[in-house]
């Protein structure tokens, strides 16, 4: 049996960079992984999909190019071929990158295939055994596959198999109306399918604020996309050779006909064959290894990182996860889960920038609380750039003055919100933020303004 001081299961975005600061460390690591150097973020998440929704931003700006006063000779096409070699051309380097700096990183052994437990301190990697006193679970997650009747039946697609696709379907299906549905519905819309999004909740995107779910969901109308909520799939079957939804909402059935189905509805992690049980380590209701505040499971010396600790689904969330664990261990440094304040962004076009609380969270907590919004359209940096789609809206404690959330839906409101988170982290007044002199034109320019004119939330 090979002996190491750690054992690192998984090679998503908090696996590799804490090899290497063990290794530097010297510390003797073992690292598996099964498939795909780079987890979920490098092959089928963040960077391919980045790399379509630009794909999908460029095809709508050539259809939009009169509007600019810009002539296209001929028609605006789009070479799905093209596309996929363009996303393919962007992740590959970036899996081969993880994948080669891992394999030539000294005192780092890499094994290929498929690791499980066979006891606390024991993982089985084929016909290898390895042992260590530290393991590190970076398994990531996976699209769920619900038991919809007659699902087994037909073909379908997740946001794994979305990336082998090279043509453009006729009519895509999204099953899901939430962050990964609905960026792959724009931009395959965009890119030319007729696109239908089904949703079970009475609104798109349903843990952000309904005026924010209106907000994305009149921006997917204005691209001809059909959003229909309320809506639960209570069968799928063969329609000829194009597959047949049956929805039910509002005490009547109806059907949605198209060629491909995407599954978008969720999230689950890789823990069901782990041989989590042999090690003894505790797992929540939907899989999720459970940790404390500084990613220790239950069981001593074995920690989960990434997805598959339910504390974030987020490539970022996975880093910090990574820096949390490096500071404990090697910097002396006790920092926390709880400390990080809610983050992230849905790459529809325009994005929606989120941080911190919701309105609807900050009503529930009672508090006395300030609120100011601003239409997107009556900011001059997206009224030049044609995009005054959206609007933004930030939230203050009333008595602490501190910012409480912010969501940002409109032009570079990805980018904007973090000069609002960091103050946020800064636990300072939002009046730092409403004095400062940002650059004109920008979107960011007008937080400080609309924190000049907050007023009571009712």
């Amino acid at each position: 049996m090979a002996e190491y001081d750690a054992i690192i299961i998984g090679t998503g975005q908090a696996g590799p960079p804490l090899a290497r600061r063990l290794v530097a460390a010297n510390w003797k690591v073992a690292v598996i992984e099964r498939k795909f150097f780079g987890g979920t973020c490098v092959n089928t998440g963040c960077t391919p999909t980045k790399a379509l929704v630009a794909s999908a931003y460029a095809a709508y700006l050539a259809h939009r190019a009169a509007d600019y006063g810009v002539t296209i000779g001929g028609r605006v096409g789009v070479d799905m071929k093209a596309v996929k070699a363009r996303k393919d051309a962007i992740s590959l380097p970036s899996r081969q990158g993880v994948e080669r700096s891992l394999k030539q990183l000294k005192g780092c052994t890499v094994l290929e295939g498929h690791g499980r437990f066979v006891g606390p301190k024991r993982v089985q990697v084929g016909d290898e055994a390895l042992t260590a006193d530290k393991i590190f679970i970076n398994v990531g997650g996976r699209a769920v596959v619900p038991p919809i009747p007659g699902l087994d039946q037909i073909s379908y697609l997740t946001n794994s198999s979305m990336m082998d696709v090279d043509f453009l379907p006729p009519h895509l299906i999204v099953l899901g109306g939430s962050y990964v549905g609905l960026e792959f519905a724009q931009m395959y819309r965009r890119f030319g399918s007729e696109v239908t999004v089904v949703e079970l909740a009475a609104h798109l995107i349903a843990r952000e604020d309904e005026d924010v779910s209106r907000a994305v969901a009149e921006i997917l109308k204005d691209e001809k996309i059909d959003v229909r909520v309320n809506s639960k799939v209570v069968a799928v079957g063969k329609h000829g050779n194009d597959i047949a939804v049956t929805l039910e909402g509002g005490g009547a059935k109806s059907q949605v006909i198209g060629s491909h189905l995407l599954l978008a509805i969720g999230r689950q992690p890789n823990t069901d064959d782990l041989g989590l049980d042999k090690a003894g380590v505790a797992t929540n209701s939907r899989g999720y290894i459970e940790v404390d505040d500084q990613l220790r499971t239950n069981v001593p010396g074995i920690w989960a990182l990434g997805d598959c600790n339910g504390k974030g689904a987020f490539t970022h969330t996975t880093w910090n996860d990574y820096e949390i664990v490096a500071a404990n261990f090697l910097d002396n440094d006790p920092r926390r889960v709880s400390d990080r304040i809610t983050a992230y962004a849905l790459y529809t076009d325009p994005p929606l920038g989120r941080a911190g609380m919701t309105e609807a969270e900050v009503r529930k907590t009672g508090r006395p609380a300030l609120i100011a919004t601003m239409a997107m359209e009556d900011v001059s940096r997206a009224f030049e750039k044609g995009e005054t789609k959206g609007f933004m809206k930030i939230l203050v404690d009333k008595e602490t003055k501190q910012i409480l959330g912010a969501s940002l839906l409109g032009l570079s409101g990805d980018e904007a919100i973090h000069c609002i988170l960091d103050v946020m982290y800064a636990k300072a007044p939002y009046t730092v933020l409403q004095r400062a002199m940002h650059i004109h034109p920008t979107v960011s320019e007008f937080i400080p303004t609309m924190l000049g004119d907050l007023s009571p939330l009712a």
